[in-house]
């Protein structure tokens, strides 16, 4: 017989619905993604670290899970939150359904709850602090806020999923650093996919210890939290800029913001999903986009800062994209490497590779 579970949020609003995964309870950040696929990159997204996921999307889990389409090897997200789930998967892929998933890998989740009003709740008020009680607990609603009240996250999130020490994925092309701020493996694919010789190296190494590999380029990741958390980051920044061409993703993007002079601030309720639509404004078109942040850059702060907007989100006017103007040096908020959702940016790891061969070709002119 399936358990009762509560998801209840700080202003005290509950939602009723039925345990899946694991038994224990967790206290996370609930958000919500609008994707129509892309759970299981979610739950292994280190940008996702102890987020309570909630999926607009009416059922979840109809093609199970696979060994192919995890983005790291651990396990991230802190709790699902869905209105149906699929207990018969069907896809020729499929190793798994997403609740034996989930409970083997100890992350609670909730089912059959109104996960479109939840979502209302969240796009009214803001992005809030929730509980998934334990499977089969009593409601205690009072104890619960208190909790919720008392519960701090952690303030440099990025310690926890960046890696500990430096790791090579040979290639035979261009020379990539990658400092992993809580990278995702599509990153990674996407460079092998160009031949790229590439290093990953801890969020906190030195712009010296990386530039003695000799890159041709430093790629910033994705990563989760508050990059104002990210101490070490902007003095890194600061040291590679105009030595080695710079692409920043995600957090990366609002790093090199930081770095730069400009500043950020945390959305109300951020962008999640596979179906964002910003504008490329050096071409005029409008690409489809996969998002997954929380803050994002201020644009009145960029002045002086030598950076330049060069996307902007179609639904608010958010910052997407920047470049810099005296270095070689750019930036996106969304994922051009999907996993999941579309490839419509993805060209821009191409624009990474040229910038990095014209770079090549300047320092071999001035040497000649």
């Amino acid at each position: 017989m399936t358990e009762k579970r509560y998801l209840i949020l700080e202003d005290g609003t509950v939602f009723e619905g039925e345990a899946f995964g694991a038994e224990r309870g967790m206290v996370g950040e609930v958000a919500f993604s609008t994707g129509m696929s892309g759970y299981q990159e979610a739950l292994t997204n280190p940008s996702n670290i102890g987020v309570i996921a909630v999926m607009t999307y009416p059922m979840i889990g109809n093609y199970g899970v696979n060994r192919d389409d995890s983005e790291s090897v651990d396990f991230h997200l802190g709790g699902l939150a869905v209105r149906e789930i699929s207990d018969q998967p069907s896809n020729f892929r499929c190793d798994q359904d997403l609740a034996s998933y989930m409970k083997d890998r100890n992350i609670p989740g909730i089912s059959e709850i109104d996960t479109r009003k939840l979502t209302r709740i969240i796009r009214d008020k803001g992005t809030m602090k929730g509980m998934l009680t334990e499977a089969g607990a009593e409601l205690d609603v009072p104890t619960t806020l208190t909790v919720l009240a008392a519960t701090d996250f952690a303030a440099n999130q990025v310690e926890a999923v960046s890696t500990k020490r430096p790791y090579p994925s040979p290639g035979r092309g261009k020379r990539v650093a990658v400092v992993d701020y809580g990278m995702k493996h599509g990153i990674l694919r996407e460079l092998n996919n160009r031949g790229c010789d590439v290093l990953v190296v801890p969020h906190d190494t030195t712009a010296a210890d990386v530039l003695a590999w000799h890159p041709d380029g430093i790629l910033l990741s994705n990563g989760p939290g508050n990059p104002e958390d990210v101490e070490a980051a902007p003095a890194f920044i600061r040291d590679i800029l105009g030595r080695v061409p710079v692409f920043g993703i995600n957090l990366g993007h609002q790093l090199l913001a930081i770095a730069c002079g400009g500043t950020t601030y945390k959305m109300k309720f951020g962008h999640h999903g596979g179906n964002h639509p910003v504008k490329d404004l050096s071409t005029g078109r409008t690409e489809i986009t996969a998002q997954n942040h929380q803050f994002a850059v201020e644009r009145d702060s960029l002045g002086g800062t030598g950076l330049e907007v060069t996307h902007t989100a179609l639904n608010d006017g958010t910052v997407e994209g920047l470049r810099h103007t005296g270095y070689p040096a750019f930036s996106v908020q969304f994922n051009p490497e999907a996993s999941p959702g579309p490839e419509d940016s993805n060209h821009l790891f191409d624009r990474f590779i040229d910038l990095m061969e014209r770079q090549n070709g300047k320092e071999q002119h001035a040497n000649a």
